[in-house]
């Protein structure tokens, strides 16, 4: 019997050798898996030996042969094709251990040139996996060390395999490779294809979770291949496992709070932002931030886009969160924080990388993929529609607002007064009710503060409610056919409004 052995991660290569060693099945190897198995006191195969036929072009041809594909493929219930490698004297191969060239390793480096990028595409190993993997009914197929264990102990104890162990170790080597193609594809992919005709997602698990949004379900986490950052590949340094949930509000907390340049806490509950301040001094961001919605805030998840101190950790203290992420924190606010027995607490990034401008969802039957929504607008060519302008302050918590509006689930309003939200309404089918829910919520905050609404306003009837609450200027896309209907109200009530151009629906 022969095994081919041709590894990029030599975890645990020699608890297969071994047993192939004891077993008297011949090792077949190449370069570098030659080199180590010697080194381990093997006496492996060189490839070129077996085929006849010697490594060419530095390398890129090794596996390349019809002794080895041939030896692979051939079908051993089937006379004619055993009859054809006997009479060219070719050895049938019955193990194919190949896991591929760290080409995500190498391209991870933002140095990488594109030949060395190039030199780290693996075409042979590929080749001998999808052989190998396509006749799994007579060719052990191996990709992952972690399941060097249990095959070693079956080989020791005489090498019988069932046919669905079999099948699930070819599942794993196709996988593996397309995994592998699609990270090749994406990283050669113009970043401005958004869209193209076919595309494919190259996940890696990072854990399996308790349960998925209820305990009903499963669920996993998974990682980008080739990106970085983001909640998660997050390092969490305290607190109970995370949940399904966890990882949707961390998201939504994360990626809120780092859409400001200012010093920013957002608070979220059920991911939407129920607090959102900007303050220079960070404590008084995290205290502005839970007043806008105190009650809401309660057992919500709290993020930060810098340096957490200890005077933020101690404002925070009496107050139940489930989770609290920053890019750092002290080490004096680690000491109060870490008294949380139950609060998670994560240290993230930024999300760059392949694919982290794209946005994709699941629908029935397929997937619906967009650009994320991170436009950076010109307040400049917003046009003011309304008889009296903004004063400078409620052009400013007009931005802010406007800002903090596609965060926040559709229909949204949003209510904000000195860098602060102070009333939001989401997720309703009709936008007078979630003006009055942000209104409520505000109470008497809401008297001064300023209002922004992520589509049109269709109606007057908006316009007077929000006058009636206390607002005096509003951020609005514009686009009604009623526009002319709603600017006369807002004239009629002495109030500003500004149109934008810009719809920020958040489904």
């Amino acid at each position: 019997m022969n095994a081919i052995i041709s590894v990029s991660d030599k975890t645990q290569i020699e608890l297969l050798a071994n047993s192939f060693s004891n077993s008297q099945i011949n090792m077949i190897s190449t370069g570098g898996t030659y080199t180590n198995l010697q080194g381990m006191g093997f006496s492996p195969i060189q490839v070129s030996d077996f085929t006849k036929f010697p490594e060419i072009l530095g390398g890129r041809v090794k596996t390349l042969h019809p002794n080895i594909h041939a030896g692979i493929l051939a079908k051993r219930n089937d006379e004619s094709q055993m009859g054809t490698i006997k009479e060219l004297n070719i050895q049938t191969i019955d193990f194919v251990i190949v896991n591929l060239y760290p080409f995500i390793e190498t391209v991870s480096n933002k140095d990488v040139t594109l030949e060395t990028a190039l030199e780290n595409i693996d075409i042979g190993g590929p080749t001998l996996l999808r052989a190998a993997a396509k006749n799994f009914p007579s060719v052990l197929v191996v990709v992952d060390p972690k399941d060097y264990t249990w095959i070693s102990e079956r080989i020791d104890s005489g090498g019988v395999f069932s046919i669905d162990e079999r099948k699930k170790l070819a599942r794993k080597a196709f996988q593996h490779v397309a995994v592998y193609d699609t990270a090749i594809s994406s990283w050669l992919n113009d970043e401005s294809i958004l869209s193209p005709s076919e595309i494919s997602f190259g996940l890696n698990k990072i854990d399996d979770l308790r349960y998925g949004e209820n305990p009903h379900q499963t669920g996993a986490v998974y990682s980008n291949l080739l990106g970085t950052g983001g909640i998660v590949n997050s390092r969490q340094i305290h607190g109970m496992p995370m949940s399904y949930t966890n990882y949707l509000d961390a998201d939504s907390a994360w990626t809120t709070v780092n859409s400001f340049d200012q010093n920013a806490c957002v608070i979220v509950k059920h991911t939407n932002p129920c607090g959102i301040a900007l303050d220079n001094q960070q404590s008084h961001a995290f205290k502005k931030a839970f007043e806008g919605d105190s009650v809401s805030a309660y057992g919500g998840i709290v993020g930060f886009n810098n340096h957490v101190e200890l005077d933020t950790a101690n404002s925070m203290k009496g107050i139940l969160f489930d989770i609290i992420i920053a890019p750092s924190y002290s080490q004096e606010a680690l000491q109060v924080l870490q008294k949380r027995k139950r609060t998670r607490i994560l240290i993230a990034e930024k999300s760059l990388g392949i694919n982290s401008n794209i946005n994709l969802r699941t629908i029935s039957g397929g997937y619906l993929l967009q650009s994320n929504n991170d436009l950076n607008e010109d307040p400049s060519i917003w046009k003011i529609v309304s008889k009296r302008q903004p004063t400078e302050k409620e052009l400013n918590d007009l931005t802010f607002a406007w800002k903090c509006l596609k965060h926040i689930k559709s229909n949204s309003i949003v209510l904000a007064k000195d860098n602060t939200l102070t009333g939001m309404g989401a997720g309703q089918p009709n936008r007078v009710v979630s003006i009055h829910l942000a209104l409520r919520i505000a109470g008497q905050k809401a008297t001064g503060s300023c209002l922004a609404s992520d589509a049109f306003m269709p109606f007057a009837d908006n316009i007077e409610m929000a006058h009636q609450g206390g607002i005096k200027a509003i951020i609005q896309p514009g686009g009604s056919i009623r526009d002319d209907d709603v600017i006369n109200s807002v004239n009629e009530f002495d109030m500003a409004m500004v149109f934008t151009g810009t719809r920020h629906f958040t489904h």
